[in-house]
């Protein structure tokens, strides 16, 4: 199988071109060249930038039994990657996220066809004057659109994945790995006291496999893709982190009111928590259906560990801080 893909060097779309030279796919990469270039100089590279109509026409000519658009956030890139390409591919793949639902990691039961964000008039005007909007601020409906302006190119020839929270080795967010890193380290460990709530991530390979295998099938539309496919909760995930890493790690659950009147940041300080829900909600009825099976979650939570202890020491991008854990377990001993 003969396959493009936009990016594929930093974290899923990463994972889809290793998986795919697994496979012994034929992959041919297009991107700037700038972010860890250097990671697979076996394959041919299409130097470009997406955003430019001549680095696009770089691809004329060429035929894809698929594309996968890795990297696409503003809705005038990917209208114009897919206007470029439908000519060239037999399916566009886009890797989108369910952050384009209204009802994401709020409401249960969320499926394919659930209601998405959309932008209000007056931000629709501001995207048609400035032709983009501040991505971590409008990611959701950003996405959303993306998934629109690919669908109205290609309607018969489009596979819009949403994942929810993707981990594994390489990721760049730390929302998985702060709790790896953590437990890693021991002691006294500050701990969100919603146990039961059922959380979902999805390990980066299993992703990379699933979405390619669902190009194997020669399927279309809209697929949600989180796991894991057996239900897990935030207590049973924290401890088989505590037995694969650290026996010695106490976790001190604290109640949502003490973590918020604390001001400590759902998501962002403590990953994996968000007040006031009793699940993540994302249906995968869908993917579980067609196939979908998650590895062991030793195997990611193993993996995504042996990864984090080789890379450097530079700033997490999530995770509670040492000095301000500190102070908050000496508070709750009080």
């Amino acid at each position: 199988m003969k396959i493009l893909i936009i990016g594929g060097t930093k974290f899923a779309g990463r994972a889809i071109v290793e998986e795919a030279v697994k496979k012994g796919f034929d992959v041919t990469l297009f991107n700037r060249g700038k972010t860890n270039d250097a990671i697979f100089p076996e394959l041919p590279l299409i130097k470009g930038d997406r955003q430019n109509e001549a680095d696009l026409a770089k691809l004329s000519g060429q035929k894809w039994d698929a594309v996968i658009d890795t990297c696409g956030y503003q809705p005038k890139d990917a209208a114009l990657s897919s206007a470029m390409l439908k000519g060239s591919c037999s399916v566009y793949v886009f890797i989108s996220t369910i952050s384009v639902y209204k009802g994401a990691f709020q409401e249960e039961g969320i499926e394919e066809n659930s209601e998405v964000i959309e932008l209000t008039p007056e931000e629709k005007e501001q995207l048609e004057i400035d032709g983009s909007l501040p991505v971590d601020q409008y990611y959701g409906a950003l996405k959303a659109l993306c998934e629109r302006a690919v669908m109205e190119e290609l309607p018969d020839r489009s596979l819009i994945i949403r994942p929810g929270l993707i981990v594994g080795p390489h990721d760049p967010t730390d929302r998985f790995t702060y709790w790896i890193e953590r437990v890693m380290r021991g002691g006294k460990t500050l701990t969100p006291d919603n146990q039961d709530c059922e959380i979902q991530f999805i390990d980066v390979r299993d992703l990379a496999n699933w979405i390619l295998a669902l190009i194997e099938m020669g399927e279309t539309g809209i697929w949600n893709a989180a796991g894991p496919t057996t239900p897990l909760t935030l207590s049973q995930f924290l401890k088989e982190c505590r037995k694969c890493l650290n026996r010695e790690t106490e976790f001190i659950w604290a109640s949502e009111e003490f973590l918020l009147k604390n001001e400590v940041k759902p998501w962002i300080e403590l990953p994996l928590w968000i007040p006031h829900i009793k699940d993540f909600g994302t249906d995968i009825t869908k993917v579980k259906n067609a196939g979908l099976n998650t590895r062991q979650l030793k195997e990611t939570i193993l993996d995504t560990a042996e990864w984090a202890s080789k890379r450097n020491h530079q700033e997490r991008n999530a995770g509670l801080g040492a000095v301000k854990e500190a102070i908050l377990l000496e508070s709750l001993n009080k």
